[in-house]
């Protein structure tokens, strides 16, 4: 625990939602959903004002459209949420070394590390500076928490939402904690929360109160001691700038159940072909093919198999995954199918075959590569002379809960579905039109499309009803959420390095 709040955690307000309303001048200060928008889509993000209806992520689509039949259901746009992270993780990266991304919208930065703070009046600074400087780059707000370690960062942006910073002074951890609900720390999920409250235990204050003894006897050793370190405010994890991801995988759900066995076994394999796609993107192999099958009855079963070395051969995950499925019943209808791998390495089986082979060859003769001096497999490439794009690594695990769940298969899908076909038009989807210009799709059937045309910066848009075959209307790429963002290749030059003295005004408020 550190004697300063200088563990930064940002959690940008609302991400997509926010995103599309920015994107989209006619949806400001409406309610907007994002997710999957077939009958059993789920929501990926809400805006705060759709949330005043109760709708929130995770939450099934149908029945968030009973509860804001009135609010704009759009599908996601990774392109642009991914342009904006880009740009938010640079601003960060610019105030330390230290830079643990979470998701694309969430991260902790260690500012002690980054020589810009090392006491609160010198953190707060920097806080509202970031703040400051990410609306104006890319037109959307993130909140903000500073505190002495990590868990209480985390909760310190939580309550400081929307648009807001909160600094938890070391010292106070036990006073803010004891109120909250035991949702509130870390590893404490609907199961857990449920065990509790029937021992009695609803609060923070109540696990402090219970003793280590108690919580190690109603949750294991392990879990138990874990739970009342943080019920005190103890948490040590250091800000950990690589997170090595511990599997890929992809989901699919349904709009209607799957009863023909032919067509499951179709599923899977395409399932597994996107699967190592997104593994060989990262540059990995895995070592265990995992097979997830959701049936009629929501009932979930899991099944694996660990192969002899890392692959990354989509034949061998197929048949993997094929072998699998001959051990599930699905006579009864399958809602989701997902295809996972796990164990994942840098190198696959094929890789070990050939540095065996060159072990037996010995230092015989130089081959060319060698003679040239470089690798016959150089950087950029596979190890078998294949040229491999440089790419972010695979999703790390534990996702926040506004993007977990079925919420992920739902955005998964579509992510790798990429756009959609010129004469199938979704809500929300980019267009243009040769004449009117750049547009948004707000709805389509029955052989029409309607589109508003309107871009970020400019006034709410006209509407127009078009065609789905309409030769002069395609779809388009997302346009930039600030036009003229400011330049902030300086930035935080500004910013006084820790024992300098003055601290210079943001100009933005704070919460207390």
């Amino acid at each position: 625990m550190r004697a300063a709040p200088t563990i930064l955690h940002l959690d940008m307000d609302a991400f997509y939602a926010s995103a599309e309303q920015a994107a989209k001048p006619s949806l400001r200060g409406k309610p907007v959903v994002v997710g999957g928008l077939g009958a059993r889509g789920v929501v990926a993000t809400a805006s705060y004002e759709a949330r005043r209806f109760g709708v929130h992520s995770a939450m099934p689509m149908s029945q968030a459209r009973r509860l804001a039949p009135n609010a704009a259901y759009l599908v996601p746009r990774f392109p642009l949420y991914r342009a904006v992270s880009e740009t938010v993780m640079e601003l960060l990266g610019r105030l330390s070394p230290l830079v643990e991304p979470l998701s694309l919208d969430e991260a902790f930065v260690d500012l002690e590390a980054g020589g810009l703070a090392d006491d609160s009046r010198s953190a707060r600074a920097v806080g509202e500076q970031l703040r400051l400087v990410i609306t104006a780059a890319t037109g959307l707000s993130g909140s903000v928490g500073l505190a002495g370690s990590k868990m209480l960062a985390k909760i310190a942006s939580e309550k400081a939402k929307p648009d807001g910073l909160l600094l938890i002074e070391p010292g106070t951890e036990r006073e803010l904690l004891a109120p909250m609900s035991v949702r509130t720390l870390p590893g404490v999920g609907p199961a857990t929360g449920d065990h509790l409250r029937r021992a009695g235990m609803t609060v923070v204050h109540d696990l402090a109160e219970a003793g280590e003894a108690e919580l190690v006897r109603l949750l294991g050793k392990a879990h138990g001691a874990a739970l009342y370190r943080m019920a005190l405010g103890h948490d040590d994890r250091p800000v950990v700038a690589e997170r090595d991801a511990k599997s890929v995988s992809v989901e699919d759900t349904f709009d209607v159940d799957l009863h023909d066995r032919v067509r499951v076994r179709a599923e899977v394999e395409r399932l597994a072909d996107r699967c190592v796609r997104r593994l060989r993107d990262a540059g990995r192999s895995g070592r265990t093919v995992v097979l997830k099958v959701r049936r009629y009855d929501f009932s979930t079963l899991t099944r694996s198999e660990t192969l002899r070395g890392p692959t990354d051969d989509p034949g061998v995950v197929r048949e993997a995954a094929a072998r699998l499925l001959e051990a599930v019943d699905t006579t009864g209808g399958v809602r989701l199918l997902g295809v996972g791998v796990t164990g994942l390495a840098d190198f696959t089986q094929e890789d070990l075959f050939a540095q065996a082979a060159e072990t037996r060859q010995g230092d015989a003769v130089p081959s060319a590569a060698e003679e040239a001096g470089s690798g016959a497999a150089g950087p950029g490439t596979d190890g078998r002379g294949t040229e491999r794009p440089e790419t972010e690594r695979p999703e790390t695990d534990g996702p926040k809960p506004e993007e977990s769940g079925a919420a992920q298969a739902v955005l998964a899908a579509r992510e790798d579905a990429g756009q959609p076909s010129a004469r199938r038009w979704s809500a929300g989807q980019d267009v243009r039109h040769e004449t009117l210009g750049h547009g948004w799709v707000q709805g389509s059937g029955v052989g029409r499309v309607t589109v508003r045309f309107e871009e970020p910066g400019s006034a709410p848009g006209r509407v127009r009803t078009f065609r789905t075959d309409d030769p002069e209307l395609r779809p388009a790429d997302p346009l930039p959420l600030v036009r003229d963002p400011v330049d902030y290749s300086s930035w935080p030059a500004s910013l006084p390095k820790s024992r300098s003295g003055a601290v210079p005004s943001a100009g933005a408020t704070s919460s207390p």
